[in-house]
């Protein structure tokens, strides 16, 4: 379950500082100048913080590195953070000091003072961010304690920090739900935490097997046939935007559990494969986004949820499943199925919604960690501009993001002898055909690109803006980039 930081600006009050339990941390400029706050604490320390800010510890700091003073002389704190940030800082620095406050914080909680600083409210975005756990251990002991950032017009900050308290929301229950274990994030438990958004004005529809296979959508069915947990596609509209608009689309795969199917994976490491549903995670979490802050934008967000199990009904190697297009599809590897599930929902977008662009995620290939490692997703498009876009909006959110190639050349490492199209072309350039393969389902006109988060969702280590597990990657970006273009 997840354990919530809260987070309240208040004014600046230097008088009670002293008496302050927890942590306290204070802003430190360039160069070493200190603010009123910094030098209050000074006195209390009797110099100790003005010895500290001129020692050569503190002159090799990087910017948004903190020098900590540990039960510091004159004060009730535990620690006191010393954080080297500039007013000018960029917005990466500004939420990499936060995220080291979010690291240390513990339940005795810490007290910021930002005094002045023109972009607290990035500050506390990086703490919030970073302050998140994940877990279902079962003592009751409190993991964090209070937040409170003194400021000098905490009214004004708090305005400018709304947002980021949807985008935090957004990244939160992206993480929830790619860190939640498969055998209480079911399909029908993931379609129902998707339906409680109705609450926040989606609209959100269910469409079940029955519905499935009306449409045609057997390339979907065919990887959750062998699951007792039904398949279901969420269809979720946000209709900020003006009427009658085309919408802006999301896809995601939701696989809630890949054993690989028929082609068993490997048992070492299989226990992660709960993650496995990470792009519709980062779906949902950017349609919860988008209502919690009212986007002016027409945006619809659809994900596949399928369980792909091996039993006597499970989908074999060698199968030829048609697709709701109307392609047939030669089934050479049972593990190769999140684009299977992705080809009938693609298709499914444009014939719906014809949408103005259209972006898809998917935890799909083990091939695009060996090209790019947990360093950067890997995007394929039709569409220059569209990848361009995104690009820039991940660099603007720090989230790492790399444009790989999708040529015709790689298209026959995917034909079919028996059929239309095979669903894996083999090791060599592996996220590249996967793409090719992704490509076919998308119609000439529509610029789309895919994203293969594989890498950055669950990487195996912390990252400086989430602990150890899910990192939400591609919340940030895709409200960035909706922010940026699509939105009046």
């Amino acid at each position: 379950m997840t354990h919530p930081v809260a987070i309240r600006f208040s004014e600046t009050d230097i008088e009670t500082l002293a008496s302050r339990a927890g942590r306290i941390a204070v802003l430190i400029g360039a160069e070493g100048k200190m603010g009123p706050e910094a030098r209050r604490l000074n006195r209390l320390t009797k110099g100790a913080v003005a010895r500290a800010v001129a020692s050569e510890a503190f002159g090799k700091l990087k910017s948004a590195e903190a020098l900590v003073l540990g039960w510091p002389t004159g004060l009730e704190a535990e620690a006191l953070h010393l954080v080297k940030l500039d007013r000018r800082a960029p917005q990466e620095d500004l939420r990499k000091a936060g995220a080291a406050l979010g690291k240390a914080l513990g339940e005795s909680g810490v007290l910021v003072l930002a005094g002045n600083h023109p972009r607290a409210d990035e500050l506390a975005f990086g703490l919030a961010l970073r302050a998140y756990r994940f877990d279902y251990h079962t003592d009751e002991k409190p993991v964090f304690g209070a937040v409170e950032v003194m400021v000098g017009k905490p009214e004004e900050v708090a305005a400018k920090a709304a947002p980021h308290a949807a985008l935090a929301e957004g990244v939160f229950f992206t993480r929830d739900l790619v860190n939640e274990p498969a055998n209480i994030l079911t399909t029908d438990d993931f379609a129902a935490r998707l339906a409680a958004m109705q609450e926040l004005g989606l609209e959100v529809e269910i469409l079940e097997e029955a519905d499935l296979e009306k449409l045609g959508m057997r390339a979907l069915l065919g990887v959750g046939q062998g699951s007792t947990s039904p398949s279901k596609v969420v269809v979720m509209q946000w209709n900020g935007g003006p009427k009658g608009e085309a919408p802006f689309a999301l896809v995601g795969k939701g696989v809630c559990f890949d054993t690989g199917g028929i082609s068993i994976k490997p048992a070492t490491g299989m226990e992660e494969m709960t993650m496995d549903m990470g792009g519709a995670g980062v779906v949902s979490g950017v349609m919860r986004t988008l209502a919690l802050r009212k986007a002016k934008a027409n945006v619809v967000g659809i994900v596949g949820l399928v369980e792909n199990m091996p039993d006597g009904n499970a989908q074999r190697p060698g199968d030829i499943v048609k697709s709701m297009k109307g392609d047939t599809i030669e089934v050479i590897n049972t593990d190769a199925e999140g684009r299977l599930v992705l080809a009938d929902v693609l298709w499914y977008a444009q014939e719906r919604f014809a949408p103005k662009a259209m972006v898809n995620l998917a935890t799909l290939t083990g091939a695009v960690i060996i090209a790019l490692g947990h360093e950067n997703a890997g995007l394929f498009a039709n569409d220059d501009n569209l990848v361009g876009d995104i690009l820039k909006a991940a660099k603007a959110e720090g989230e790492g993001a790399w444009h790989m190639p999708l040529q015709p050349a790689y298209d026959p490492l995917i034909k079919s002898r028996l059929a239309d199209i095979k669903n894996t072309g083999g090791r060599p350039a592996g996220s590249i055909t996967a793409a090719a393969f992704l490509k076919r389902f998308v119609k000439d006109e529509v610029p789309w690109c895919h994203i293969d988060i594989a890498g950055v969702a669950l990487p195996p280590g912390e990252t400086t803006l989430a602990p150890k597990g899910a990192t939400g990657w591609g919340v940030l970006t895709l409200d960035r980039l909706i922010r940026d273009k699509f939105e009046g």
